[in-house]
């Protein structure tokens, strides 16, 4: 019996190593070809690692060896996505950025309000969802994924299990954005204005939204990622509105400070970078590194998916977020042709 477990344990050992040989050897991989862009003659060869490819590349792996190093994906692409963030502020001008991020304002403030409502009756009144997994998925789908839900979550209270649920759904739904939503932006020929516009607000996450964005378009990629970030800031005043609600004093509130150095580099990019060629150069050398590792970042971000994840969603939560989802994208894409 002693004998069994040892050679067991063993084979464990021996296929975690595997995975992890595995998980290194992808992320070198898609990081070689990355850089052979600034190989004068190679760009060729990197044109094939795409963030959708990165993505699925995590995914692949995490769904068919797990998690070789959950900690490490969960710190790394956390702080990459903020870091890749800011660095796409060096390729925008803030005056045009600004007009983009006007002309969404006006339909992201009634599609917060409205997706928080619209969820709140999906979750609890009809699909019988507990109050904080509900609440949470209405979040994050209102304002940015997991960002959301990790900032309201701690002035809920709620439990590791629901805020896991609530992320898990999120994080699914996400993945699946990245794929479709550039296929079926061009099935419906929209513009770079419209594709961006409707995936700010109609996908979670901000590393799926500028995924998309940069799938999609130049352009789309810098509508999509102002309206989104516009969209983010509506974590601070909500996270003060849900302390109200359900009587949660004294918690502390996250507030995502990338967002504001991404406004700065807007600011430094259009202003001092922006009026000399060599500025210019700097800037966009920034904005294009920034996008490579935007694209490393989404393979972190579908490694940190589970099996164990998509066992603890259930079917009542995903159908909640799959509904919700789809009414807003609806409504999105009804603003959008329609006013």
């Amino acid at each position: 019996m002693a004998s069994h477990q040892a050679t067991k344990a063993i084979s464990l050992s021996a296929l975690q190593r595997n995975n992890k040989m595995i998980y290194v050897s992808l992320l070198f991989i898609l990081s070689f070809f990355l850089l052979l862009d600034y190989v004068p003659g190679m760009q060729a060869y990197s044109a094939w690692v795409t963030p959708p490819v990165a993505l699925f590349l995590g995914l692949a792996f995490a769904l068919s060896c797990g998690q070789a190093h959950p900690k490490f994906n969960k710190k790394v692409s956390k702080y990459l996505l903020q870091y890749s963030v800011v660095g796409l502020g060096f390729g925008m001008n803030l005056h045009a950025s600004l007009a983009s991020g006007k002309e969404g304002m006006e339909f992201t403030i009634i599609s917060v309000i409205g997706t928080l409502l619209i969820g709140w009756v999906i979750g609890r009144k009809f699909l019988k969802v507990d109050r904080d997994t509900s609440y949470l998925i209405s979040t994050g789908t209102a304002i940015c994924g997991g960002s959301a839900i990790a900032a309201v979550g701690p002035v809920l209270k709620a439990k590791d299990t629901e805020m896991s649920v609530a992320l898990g759904t999120i994080f699914i739904l996400n993945a699946i954005a990245l794929f479709i939503f550039p296929v079926i932006g061009h099935a419906l020929d929209m513009s770079q204005q419209e594709f961006g516009t409707w995936a700010a607000i109609a996908i979670h996450d901000t590393s799926s939204v500028v995924g998309a964005g940069a799938a999609y378009g130049e352009e789309a990629l810098k509508i999509a990622t102002t309206i989104k970030l516009t969209r983010a800031l509506w974590i601070i005043p909500l996270a003060f509105v849900t302390s109200f609600i359900f009587k949660s004093k004294g918690q502390k509130v996250s507030i995502p400070w990338f967002i504001f150095f991404f406004v700065l580099a807007m600011v430094v990019n259009t202003y001092v970078l922006g009026t000399t060629s060599t500025g210019i150069m700097i800037g966009e050398g920034i904005n294009e590194f920034a996008r490579k590792t935007l694209t490393i970042t989404l393979f972190f971000i579908g490694a940190s998916l589970s099996r164990d994840v998509l066992k603890a969603v259930g079917v009542k939560p995903l159908i909640q977020g799959v509904l919700l989802w789809v009414v807003i994208s609806l409504s999105t894409l009804a603003y959008i042709y329609w006013f």
